[in-house]
């Protein structure tokens, strides 16, 4: 199998970025080495070629999750580690089923009696197949977000919306129904998993019937997370339109995570999908290409490598793109070394100020900010999608 550099080098190898070139790029691509390796070696341990990949978005960075950035990986695009049809699944990853839903409404509500049903709805005691609810729009990046839409085609929109960005934590730890979507939240589903001790440190693996089992439950969490976006949506705003309900952060199927990112519909690729910046700038809803197309995947200068590794299909079959802009951190340069202590990674880097270095090991600790239009930008020099309608903020939500 080789060294342990190795490995890392070989994983690195595995990674295809589009990313911006920035810190949360960077750290990203630092960290997702150790989470491919890590699959690598249990590919091999199995034996399978170890051949899992991430293909990322442009919107490329680092995940807030302290537990999955401590497994090695990062977010913005997807990681396959098989065909599809293996019965293995990697819970290191983490998969919470969160999305967006966005809907058109014919005018705008009044802020004041939004906020009103808001708390009311905060207070009751509502249930999805007698799982209670938990209400997170304060939580982490979740909000309401209120806009005016200014259509750029041919499509025809409401004349405002709305967007409620959430996910089903209520089915992260062990509920009524059995194990939870998280290894480190879930007793039932730490108890199910094998635990592989590769040189990177753990990776906990699901293989056989818990695998299929495991997935089987992840697709019923999907969909209690479209029906608990549109239960609010209900008590907040009545009738709507419904524009989009799609999940940006799950699993594919057994082999593939999306991390923050959507996957074009094979059943329906008109499907409107969103894009969403910074709160101060707009949003957008975009239709997505299929991707990468053969001039991208050159340009990007992957031809080769993909081709020479066997995995050029994937990069071919992509067909992702953002679901949003992603974190960066303006004061870091570039990511000089990682090294290891007592199986902690540790990150130096180059501040901005050339006034001398920073050592990070988890980057929740230290200050971002959201990118912003560069995102978009990048995104469509790829054609990855094309532009539907700009979303003009009104109100944020965070209560």
């Amino acid at each position: 199998m080789g060294n342990k550099d190795d490995l890392l080098v070989r994983a690195a190898d595995h990674i295809f970025s589009t990313g911006l070139r920035d810190g949360g790029t960077q750290l990203c691509q630092a960290n997702m080495k150790y989470g491919l390796a890590k699959i690598h070696w249990a590919q091999e341990q199995l034996g399978l070629t170890p051949d899992a990949t991430f293909i990322s978005t442009p919107d490329m960075t680092i995940t807030r999750n302290a537990a999955r950035w401590q497994s090695g990986f990062g977010y913005g695009g997807k990681i396959s580690w098989g065909n599809g049809n293996d019965d293995l699944v990697i819970l290191d990853v983490k998969p919470n089923t969160c999305g967006m839903l966005v809907g058109g409404l014919d005018r705008l509500p009044d802020i004041s009696d939004l906020v009103h049903k808001l708390e009311e709805l905060k207070d009751r005691k509502d249930q999805i197949d007698g799982i209670d609810i938990q209400w997170d729009f304060h939580l982490s990046n979740h909000f309401i977000n209120l806009f005016w839409v200014k259509p750029l085609g041919e499509v025809k929109f409401s004349e405002y919306a709305f967007i409620i960005h959430s996910s089903a934590r209520e089915l992260t730890g062990d509920n009524h129904m059995g194990f939870g979507l998280y290894y480190d939240c879930s007793q039932l589903l730490a108890d199910m998993a094998e635990k592989l001790d590769t040189p990177f440190g753990p990776l906990f693996i699901l293989t056989g019937s818990r695998a299929r089992e495991y997935y089987e439950f992840h697709c019923y969490s999907e969909k209690y997370s479209k029906q608990k976006r549109i239960l609010a949506a209900e008590a907040l705003f009545g009738e709507f339109q419904q524009i989009s309900n799609e999940v940006h952060q799950r699993l594919a199927n057994m082999n593939e995570i999306l991390l923050g990112c959507h996957l074009l519909p094979e059943k329906d690729p008109e499907t409107i999908l969103p894009l969403v910046l910074r709160a101060d700038l707009p949003a957008y809803l975009v239709k997505g290409k299929p991707n990468l197309g053969d001039a991208e995947i050159e340009s990007l200068g992957f031809t080769r490598r993909s081709q020479r590794l066997g995995v050029a299909n994937r990069l071919m079959n992509a067909n992702i793109i953002p679901h949003g802009a992603g974190y960066t951190f303006p004061h870091l340069l570039n990511v000089c070394q990682v090294f290891e202590h007592n199986d902690q990674r540790y990150f130096e880097i180059d501040l901005l100020n050339d006034r001398g270095k920073k050592v990070i090991s988890c980057p929740r600790e230290i200050p971002y900010l959201y990118r912003g239009r560069e995102v978009v930008l990048k995104t469509l020099e790829l054609n990855l999608c094309e532009l539907l309608a700009k979303l003009v903020p009104r109100y944020v939500l965070k209560v």
